[in-house]
């Protein structure tokens, strides 16, 4: 009997190889390695240290050390990212061996020295928090427990490298957030300062989205797509502005479902449940119909559901 198990199990075996061969992307046994997905997320998390000191780790640099501490850190996140960065060009042949690896040290450089202004940018997303949530009772409790804030905080640093071109480490890095807060937030998204996700799961926020500042978004918000042209083949033409832009002092609620290059007029206020695909002026409240109110006494053949 194991001889017969052992031979099925060769037979599979050699079945599964062979599709690797006619499986096209969905293999990758041959060329240089891809990013690490490991590698990125704990690289995420020593940025993430980077931005908080003190808060995600047990216990915080002492006083005196914070130098030295903090150089460890950036020293580390600049051997690891480099490294995946130059994985992801040479991946996508955008560049020779050599190119590759000077520009990947060249961007890592670039995200380590924008620490400083992304840490002010989330100051007054912590401050947005603070001010537009009554249950927040500290700026400690926003950094440590808001998901918003985590996924807003991987964005900003996300958002670096896709604006200088790097494949595939920035979308892992956004679904680290993804995968922790339920916030999907695509990198090429632009948003602007004192930026709210409230609660936070299931928003979806798509690659061409413009947001400005003074922006409130709820659970369960969708900034997405339309229909979109497609070439010669079917695809998906890629590139084209085809998510919504929310100006400033917009607040979106719960459920509200926005979708199209359409804008959201300055101050507005889109309600929960709303469906959209058309622009809306500035100064403007969306909302759905008010639902009817049944009394339990009323026949059941008067409810309407």
């Amino acid at each position: 009997m194991d001889g017969d198990r052992d031979r099925a199990l060769r037979d599979i075996t050699d079945a599964i190889v062979e599709s690797y061969a006619h499986g096209g992307e969905l293999a990758h046994v041959a060329g240089g390695s891809l990013p690490s997905r490991e590698v990125i997320w704990s690289v995420v998390e020593d940025l993430l240290r980077l931005l908080f000191p003190g808060f995600l780790e047990p216990p915080g640099p002492a006083p005196g050390e914070v130098g030295v501490h903090t150089l460890m850190r950036v020293c580390a996140v600049d051997e690891r990212l480099r490294g995946e960065i130059e994985k992801g060009l040479r991946t996508r042949q955008q560049c020779e061996a050599e190119e590759c690896r000077r520009r990947a040290g060249a961007v890592t450089l670039e995200l380590l020295a924008t620490i400083p202004a992304i840490r002010e940018l989330l100051a007054a997303d912590i401050e947005a928090a603070y001010d537009g949530d009554p249950a927040a009772q500290s700026r400690e409790e926003i950094i440590l427990a808001y998901p918003g804030l985590q996924a807003i905080a991987v964005h900003r640093l996300a958002h670096v490298l896709w604006n200088a071109g790097i494949p595939i480490v920035p979308r892992v890095m956004s679904e680290y957030a993804h995968s922790r807060t339920g916030i999907d937030i695509h990198p090429g998204a632009k948003i602007g300062k004192r930026f709210f996700i409230d609660h936070g799961t299931g928003v979806v926020i798509g690659e061409t989205c413009v947001i400005g500042d003074n922006v409130k978004i709820y659970q369960g918000v969708t900034l997405g797509a339309r229909s979109f042209p497609m070439d010669e083949r079917g695809r998906a033409i890629k590139g084209a502005k085809r998510h919504p832009d929310i100006e400033s002092g917009v607040t979106v609620y719960s459920g509200a479902t926005i979708l199209g290059p359409v804008v959201i007029g300055h101050d507005s206020i889109i309600g929960g449940n709303v469906w959209l695909t058309q622009s809306v002026p500035p100064d403007t409240r969306i909302v759905v119909r008010t639902p009817q109110q049944i009394h339990m006494d009323e026949a059941a053949s008067d409810w309407q559901i």
